[in-house]
């Protein structure tokens, strides 16, 4: 039985594959929460199809996974980070196969990380994306779950949405560091205070503030503003990367179409079928991520089109099939066979760059407060990530983070107690309509003005928007009982004026930055941009409640 009353010795605020590589590799001596908005299989882990990027073939080397890793960056990855999480890629695929991840073989019966099947993706100089099928995310998912939920020491605490951090700062106390969360148990409509002497964020990124999304669950940012709101710095977030190859299709607005399919030879094509990437980048259709959006954006701005296409069925048809079974089936339901005919695709936000400043072993600037995968800075992605560094990112991340709180040696027995949350003078409210509403016009106000191609003026108008925006959910917030709704969207709005407030600051066009005011990149900008919040002060009940 969970024991979150309890407290625990290390908090997870996620179930993703970095939330789970922190738990399953801390010592089994520490007693583990898990932190799940849905059930623990749920969230972005599963629906990414790629892969793991790791150095394995002979003709590859960790010094080219680092060269590709920078080039992709633009100038604003970190050299030695990107070493790091080069060098350990084969450790952290070795540890998966251990856990019995179903990756692709070659079918030369060789066991360990020999035989494996690369992939070859966009940005990357050789074959070196290690999958299972097209669906690697929800196989990693599958396994470490099962593994997860068999751990005595692992409390798995599903449909639970953390509120805020708590602090020693907002409790009043002259040391200032993380000291567990508030968190809504969906279940009971309670909000319950979980202790913790270290709590690691692991909550994804926030694509889901623009209006097209790949990811159907989370990415809410949550996260981002919860360290944001305790006093953490954040940078990178006008680093925004699009997946250029999102279906286009009314039904299905989140699936995207793994760049492994133009790794293997698929073709993007304007609408009366002629190519078009040539003539925005020599590496046609194996440009990196934020060159393929930007010229597949630019194009349907110019055409006036409402969508682009994805053509591999000049490639063999049982080849597709093979390699890419649950994009064939889910097409194919829709009615596109692609071993036939091309796909219709727009690009849509996939991946968050920016985020919580963290250093190599996940520590924020919050002692006690860890951050790790996509909520994390840690200058591996720049200003554009390469394609299957996020997974291999939780991967090292997870492991260091668990490493560096093992050796902290946290004990949840010196806790002080916490305060209740309090909600005694809140209301329900009968006027949900508003949180949709709101979220709606959030979304959509990014898309327009802080999209693939910006300005200072849209920048501005992004701001004003906002702005209103963030006064009407902070006074819905101080008077109604919490929802799940209301709690993303109050983080989806602070992670939407902190990207504002960065892509104001970057005066250059640079990675997944492009502004038509300043189309070319700046070398006396070549740096990360940092936001640097105000110390929070103590709690500031909210009608009676005790969030901020």
């Amino acid at each position: 039985m969970p024991d979150s009353q309890a407290g625990y010795d290390v908090l997870v605020i996620g179930s993703g594959l970095a939330g789970l590589t922190v738990a399953l590799q801390l010592p089994e001596r520490l007693r583990v929460g898990v932190l799940s908005k849905g059930t623990l299989t749920e969230g972005a882990t599963p629906y990414a199809q790629g892969g793991v990027s790791a150095a394995l073939d002979a003709a590859d080397s960790v010094a080219a996974h680092v060269h590709d890793t920078l080039e992709a960056g633009a100038g604003l990855s970190d050299p030695q980070i990107s070493e790091l999480v080069a060098e350990r890629a084969r450790g952290a695929i070795e540890w998966l196969v251990e856990q019995e991840v179903p990756f692709s073989r070659t079918g030369n019966g060789e066991s360990g990380t020999a035989g494996l099947h690369l992939h070859r993706e966009g940005g990357h100089s050789h074959r070196r994306v290690v999958h299972a099928e097209d669906a690697t995310g929800a196989a990693i998912s599958r396994s470490l779950s099962s593994i997860v939920a068999e751990r005595g020491n692992i409390d798995l605490l599903e449909r639970r949405y953390a509120v805020d951090l708590i602090t020693g700062a907002r409790l009043g106390q002259a040391e200032d560091r993380c000291l567990g969360a508030y968190v809504l148990n969906a279940a009971s409509g309670r909000v319950e205070a979980i202790g913790a002497p270290a709590v690691v964020l692991a909550c994804g990124g926030a694509s889901k503030v623009y209006l097209y999304s790949t990811s159907p669950y989370a990415a809410t940012g949550d996260g981002i503003a919860m360290a944001w709101r305790a006093g953490c710095r954040v940078a990178n977030l006008e680093f925004n990367q699009f997946h250029p190859t999102c279906l286009y299709h009314p039904e299905e607005r989140s699936f995207l179409i793994s760049e492994a399919v133009r790794g293997e030879g698929g073709r993007l094509l304007l609408p009366e079928g002629s190519r078009f990437m040539e003539r925005f980048d020599e590496r046609g259709e194996l440009a990196p991520r934020d060159v393929v959006a930007r010229a597949i954006d630019h194009e349907m701005k110019r055409l006036g089109a409402e969508c682009l296409y994805l053509d591999i069925s000049h490639r063999p048809a049982a080849l597709i099939r093979e390699r890419f079974p649950t994009i064939y089936q889910r097409c194919y339901g829709l009615g596109f066979d692609m071993t036939r005919e091309p796909l219709p695709i727009v690009p849509a936000a996939h991946y968050t760059c920016g985020g919580v400043v963290a250093d190599a072993a996940g520590r924020t600037d919050l002692p006690g407060l860890y951050a790790v995968g996509e909520t994390a800075c840690t200058g591996l992605h720049g200003a554009n990530r390469l394609a299957s560094n996020s997974l291999l990112e939780c991967l090292v991340f997870g492991a260091e983070a668990a490493r560096e709180i093992a050796a902290a040696q946290p004990q949840r027995a010196g806790l002080p107690a916490l305060p209740p949350w309090d909600e005694s003078r809140v209301t329900d409210s009968d006027e949900q309509v508003v949180v949709s509403h709101n979220w709606a016009e959030l979304r959509r106000a990014m898309w327009n003005y802080v999209g693939i191609v910006r300005t200072d003026r849209r920048l501005e108008r992004a701001a004003r928007r906002i702005d209103l925006l963030s006064r009407e959910i902070h006074e819905y917030y101080s008077n109604f009982r919490l929802s799940s709704d209301l709690i993303e969207l109050r983080n989806l709005v602070q992670v939407a004026q902190l990207t504002v407030r960065c892509a104001g600051r970057r005066r250059e066009s640079r990675g997944l930055h492009y502004t038509l005011d300043f189309p070319a990149p700046d070398p006396e900008q070549c740096a990360p941009t940092r936001l640097v919040p105000r110390r929070p002060g103590p709690f500031a009940p909210r009608r009676g409640a005790g969030g901020t």
